[in-house]
């Protein structure tokens, strides 16, 4: 069972940089769930970088911003102190948000065929049911787009 727009996302846990992060505690909060391929390369670094600058924002409008990817927890924690991300890192390494969320595609990569994690952004309202989507997220312009999109957000 994957997520749908207009329905709400099954409560789910997943260990994150801080402990665990829990959907359920999030409820009456939008909550922003990005999902990058992999920790400290160039686009997943920009993308981090750009959620980074704009988390004041993000918070001020009620939102809380969650990155994602198949990455360790080890690697999460030094890639969030390095790049001094506020927001938590989930590490997914079982795939189970990643198949939730439907974002795993098969990829070229250098001529060759490899299933990675397709870069992408969701939005969950306050009452749990998703809002948004954005899939095959270009980094340029991303974030000041969702911040857009969660300040426009009545309920």
């Amino acid at each position: 069972m994957t997520v749908e727009i207009g329905k709400v996302v099954s409560p789910f846990k997943a260990t994150a940089t801080h402990g665990e992060f829990d959907l359920t505690a999030h409820k009456g909060k939008v909550v922003v769930i990005y999902f990058y391929p992999k920790d400290n390369t160039p686009g997943c670094t920009t993308e981090g970088e750009n959620f980074r600058d704009l988390h004041d924002q993000f918070s001020k409008a009620g939102a809380v911003v969650v990155g994602v990817s198949r990455d360790s927890l080890k690697s999460h924690q030094n890639f969030k102190a390095k790049m001094a991300f506020p927001f938590e890192l989930i590490s997914d390494p079982d795939e189970a948000l990643c198949l939730l969320f439907d974002v795993m595609k098969m990829k070229n990569m250098y001529g060759k065929q490899v299933r990675g994690v397709e870069r992408s952004t969701f939005v969950i309202n306050r009452k749990g049911v998703l809002v948004q989507e954005w899939r095959g997220v270009k980094v340029p312009g991303h974030a000041q787009a969702v911040l857009d999109f969660v300040t426009t957000i009545q309920d």
